[in-house]
């Protein structure tokens, strides 16, 4: 086994996830199959290690400490977070141990991360934009949701990317949907300009909130087109 082999079995995911995370994750297969660890002890180390990240960004908030050691420490941890969940679908499909209750604790894991940046990401926003509406973290984490949902529905058949060319200018817009991506751009911004990250939030909430509207549009089209084809 080398890294190689690991990185062949990766599933993809934008271009920042392939480029980066699965590289991240082919390493870290190998180190967990060498020391005799299974996916699921990769999995917990990814939850260890991004809630640890969410939660100094959350504790150092409301004092506004650090912000820049801060911000660029959760990037790091959040960076090896994510690439170690890459690996451990890696290990898995490698070493033929993947099984339906490690595929859960992998999602499972992946929602209280999840929730987890959001708050951090919110926490911040509302320290450094006090008169922002409420309601905006509320649709802001709602719309996050977006991004879990359709990455689980994906791995069934009725996961069909809206935009299926593979060009490098279409991975290039994508990228505003690739995690690796998302969390350089929030670490970035809660280390350099913590003031800005309101405008993260409504960013990410108007670009998850218009995808999942296309998502409805496309869906409702096929399941039409299918119903019409099935009824002659």
């Amino acid at each position: 086994m080398n890294l190689s082999t690991f990185y062949a079995a990766n599933r993809g995911g934008g271009l920042g996830t392939v480029l980066v995370s699965q590289r991240i994750g082919a390493v870290t297969a190998l180190a967990a199959y060498r020391a005799r660890l299974s996916p699921t002890m990769m999995s917990m180390a990814n939850l260890v290690l991004g809630l640890g990240a969410s939660a100094m960004v959350l504790l150092a908030a409301p004092s506004r400490t650090a912000p820049m050691a801060v911000g660029l420490g959760a990037l790091l941890l959040w960076h090896v977070a994510y690439g170690i969940d890459c690996g451990d679908g890696q290990l898995a499909r490698v070493t033929k141990t993947g099984s339906a209750a490690g595929a859960r604790i992998d999602v499972l894991c992946d929602v209280a991360l999840q929730i987890a940046l959001c708050a951090a990401t919110s926490a911040v926003a509302a320290e450094y934009s006090p008169d922002a509406p409420a309601w905006i973290y509320a649709l802001f984490a709602g719309t996050w949701m977006v991004n879990l949902v359709t990455s689980v529905m994906a791995q069934d058949d009725a996961g069909v990317s809206m935009v299926t060319s593979q060009s490098l200018p279409v991975r290039l817009v994508k990228l505003i949907r690739d995690y690796a991506f998302v969390v350089t751009v929030i670490g970035l911004v809660l280390a350099f300009a913590p003031q800005w990250t309101i405008w993260v939030v409504v960013a990410f909430t108007a670009v998850n909130g218009l995808f999942l509207l296309a998502s409805i549009a496309f869906t409702a089209r096929a399941a039409q087109r299918a119903w019409r084809e099935k009824i002659g």
